[in-house]
């Protein structure tokens, strides 16, 4: 048995049969000016008698080789933007309009329909924002953003945002009947424990859906640039009225006639005899000889929206706009829609519309400058400025 030296290392005499030269190559040191030893054999220091300026450093610590290694600043790249298949084009705006790229991903299915993510660059230490929207098909691109998220996580992300400008699920918020699931919050769930930091999302179809977050939740609203919009068409303030399609959506229309020129409002009183069937009753408010601009979060079927502008014709009402935040347009919206019984139907891109969707009357707005203004303003953690997020509309 070898004898051990101090400390139960090999010793001296011993360590050549435990080590193998060839797995340690010689050190050597560049200085051009050896240290000094005392009569004890320790290294003298050097000595500070008057302050930091008279502190004698050897040449070699400060010598043109030790300066170029100097490690650079990482602050203007810790950001990182990813995006899922879900809506591919909104996020390049949103990476354009911040001067950033793409992040490198690799989404693919395999054969029997399982996701596989794998990023192809560092997140280490990075503040990651990844663009998925959980539109239709919406159990595949919530799946995909699961698994973007873990892949991030498991690459040592600093902090993994995700942005769903469309929040799917989010109408089974309650119960409004016995034995019924609340999705919204087990969603929530689901992409608070796949290792979420955050959300932001865009126009969720109720405010108490924040709630069912367990990690912090930006709301943006996306009818800012709406707002915008029906600004430059000059209409005159006399003539608009805002209309609500439902009971429900009292609040939003609210706040759009507010910024509408505090416009008047309208109510459709609407009984809904099933999912995605709508039957209109009557009609709080007065329309007659005005610009009607109906307002809510989504179209799917459109069969509220389109019940809603036929009684407006109604009751009078000389134009009808519909303004709403999410273009789902499951079928048979478009033949609804494009029936002639609105002027323009005014949507935004958090959801992509597929070509065959388009008709005439048809205006998709960008929300990309107002996403891209948010996740700046997240990444540099601005919440010591007063009301930060008064002039983009979030919450």
């Amino acid at each position: 048995m070898a004898s051990l030296g101090l400390y139960g290392y090999p010793s001296t005499t011993q360590k050549s049969k435990f080590l193998l030269p060839s797995a340690f190559p010689t050190i050597r040191c560049t200085a051009t000016e050896p240290l000094k030893f005392n009569q004890n054999g320790r290294p003298i220091m050097p000595k500070v008698s008057g302050g930091a300026e008279s502190l004698q450093i050897p040449s070699f610590l400060t010598s043109n080789y030790i300066q170029r290694r100097t490690p650079p600043s990482y602050s203007d790249t810790r950001l990182r933007i990813f995006s899922g298949t879900a809506n591919p084009a909104l996020a390049q705006e949103i990476a354009c309009y911040m001067g950033l790229d793409i992040g490198k991903i690799i989404i693919k299915r395999f054969a029997d329909g399982e996701i596989y993510v794998q990023l192809q660059e560092s997140v280490r230490g990075c503040d990651v924002f990844l663009v998925q929207p959980t539109c239709p098909p919406a159990n595949e691109n919530l799946m995909e953003l699961l698994i973007m998220i873990d892949a991030c996580r498991r690459a040592s992300a600093k902090n993994i945002t995700a942005v769903i400008p469309y929040f799917g699920y989010a109408r089974a918020d309650r119960k409004t009947e016995g034995r019924e699931s609340i999705a919204a919050k087990l969603v929530a769930n689901l992409i608070t424990e796949a290792g979420a930091d955050r959300l932001l999302s865009c126009d969720l179809h109720s405010g108490q859906s924040m709630g069912y977050f367990d990690i912090p939740v930006d709301h943006m609203r996306g009818q800012a640039v709406i707002l915008d919009y029906l600004a430059s068409k000059n209409i005159c303030s006399d003539d608009l009225v805002v209309v609500s399609p439902d009971v429900g959506g009292v609040a939003r229309a609210r706040s759009f006639a507010k910024k509408l020129s505090d416009a008047p409002l309208a109510i459709v009183d609407k009984r809904r005899q099933g999912h995605n069937i709508a039957e209109v009753m009557n009609l709080i408010g007065d329309v007659r000889g005005k610009v009607a601009v109906m307002v809510d979060d989504m179209i799917d079927t459109a069969g509220t929206i389109s019940q809603g502008a036929a009684l407006l014709h109604q009751e009078g009402a000389r134009e009808v706009y519909a303004c709403c935040t999410h273009a789902v347009f499951s079928p048979p919206a478009i033949e609804r829609l494009s029936s002639g019984l609105f002027q323009e139907v005014i949507v935004t891109n958090t959801i992509p519309v597929a070509e065959r969707n388009n008709f005439p009357q048809l205006t998709i707005l960008s929300v990309a400058n107002l996403m891209a203004k948010t996740i700046w303003r997240l990444h540099d953690a601005c919440s010591g400025v007063v009301d930060p997020y008064s002039t983009l509309g979030i919450d």
